[in-house]
């Protein structure tokens, strides 16, 4: 049996695996064994060394140091300042409610790092009080999933600090980048939120306009965690420490403002990092497998050959672009998002870079076009975890998200042909 047979009956298998919802990590080191137990030219001993090595990754460190910050925030009131915060900046809009959803999603961005966290907590936090003016469930439920899109955009994105491991891509510069993307889709949302909650009557939280002692009142509260993205970007940029230790410094900060606001118990450092542990402990799993089944790809030269083919097959590289952005859609559909990175970046990245896109500007299409397959059915990651959460039924869910669908398809084709949304301010910046 040849290499690229071998490697075809491993593809196939992870595959099925994945679409009968398997844990990711299962399904992908699955198809990296069936890769080495038949081919008899490949030592065994390689598999648990690339196992171990591809989470013994010093960037790797900034997973877990992000997700235990965003725990102790959770637990210093940082959230509740935010929504407070958020209330005060969109409440005169249309769909007042609605739109305190999706700028949460945009400020939490930089704080949680994490699409299904922050989606949890609006689905708990926000829906409830939405249905309670009114909002259909089916609506909230669909704002709190696609706003929650945004999250893996703005930095400290946990899908940015993956994509960079699994590229070797610059996270500094990712964290960067991520702004442009983000702040497009958090304003493109909130304008198609207006526009649907004047049609429905869905009313503002307030009619009046905020004294500005009112709002230097909601905004002081808000102002130190805030800074925190200041903080990491500008370190990083100044040379104070790298992406992988701001995550500590995001740890220290955050603990601050627990102490600063008397909202931190000792209690909550257990449950924070009780949480870190197994969410950490589940990413980690995933890098590993993946580790493993690049040194796969890598071994049989796939994403060489899959480049010459492309190349000779593609002449554009905006055609190219296009091709990757329809694959990630329809691999979204049915694939677990972090699953259809860990497996398609590695392979797409050396492409892109052969057709002479910039390194940033595909990795925000890829994170992007990758961010819209968790809100996809029918395996859409966030759309089970907020309809659990809120008891909406699915099919009423999807007939409510078809816009919302629209408009990332939009965005995803802005952020394609625009590349400066993506390198703009990097290029500033460095």
């Amino acid at each position: 049996m040849t290499g690229n047979e071998i490697i075809i009956i491993a593809f196939i298998i992870m595959l099925v695996l994945l679409f009968a919802k398997v844990p990711v990590f299962i399904a992908v080191f699955a198809g990296s064994m069936v890769y080495f137990f038949l081919n008899p030219d490949v030592n065994l001993a390689i598999f648990a060394q690339k196992a171990i090595g591809g989470v013994e990754s010093i960037p790797l460190l900034a997973v877990p140091f992000f997700i235990c910050a965003s725990a102790f925030m959770n637990y210093s009131g940082v959230t509740d300042r935010i929504y407070t915060f958020a209330g005060v900046l969109a409440g005169r809009m249309n769909g007042g409610l609605a739109q305190v959803n999706v700028l949460v999603s945009t400020l939490m961005g930089g704080l949680s790092g994490s699409a299904l966290a922050d989606a949890a907590m609006d689905a708990k936090m926000l829906v409830p009080q939405m249905e309670k003016q009114g909002y259909s469930k089916a609506f909230s439920s669909v704002v709190s999933s696609a706003s929650a899109i945004i999250t893996p955009l703005i930095p400290p994105g946990i899908g940015l600090i993956v994509y960079g491991c699994v590229t070797n891509t610059s996270i500094g510069r990712l964290f960067v980048a991520g702004y442009g993307p983000g702040i497009l889709l958090c304003v493109t949302m909130m304008l198609l939120v207006s526009w649907i909650s004047k049609k429905r009557g869905y009313l503002p939280i307030r009619t009046r306009r905020l004294s500005s002692q009112e709002f230097i009142k909601a905004a002081k509260p808000a102002i130190l965690p805030l800074c925190l993205p200041l903080i990491i970007i500008g370190g990083v940029r100044i040379g104070l420490f790298t992406a992988t230790e701001s995550g500590a410094v995001a740890i220290a900060y955050a603990i601050l403002l627990g102490f600063m606001y008397r909202e931190l118990k000792p209690e909550h450092f257990i449950a924070s990092l009780k949480e870190t542990v197994i969410s950490t402990s589940t990413i980690l799993m995933i890098v590993g497998a993946a580790s493993v089944f690049s040194w796969v790809l890598t071994a049989e030269m796939v994403p060489q050959r899959l480049a010459e083919w492309m190349i000779a097959t593609i002449q554009n590289k905006w055609l190219f672009l296009i091709a990757v952005d329809i694959l990630l859609i329809i691999v979204g559909m049915f694939v677990e998002g972090n699953a259809s990175m860990i497996v398609l970046a590695p392979l797409f990245a050396p492409v892109a870079k052969a057709y002479g896109i910039d390194d940033i500007h595909f990795a925000m299409v890829f994170v992007f076009g990758n961010a819209i397959g968790a809100l996809t059915p029918p395996m859409g990651t966030l759309m089970f975890i907020v309809c659990g959460i809120t008891k909406c039924k699915t099919r009423d869910f999807i007939k409510e998200a078809i816009p919302f669908y629209m408009l990332t398809f939009v965005a995803l084709a802005l952020l394609t042909f625009c590349p400066i949304l993506s390198t703009g301010l990097v290029d500033l910046v460095y």
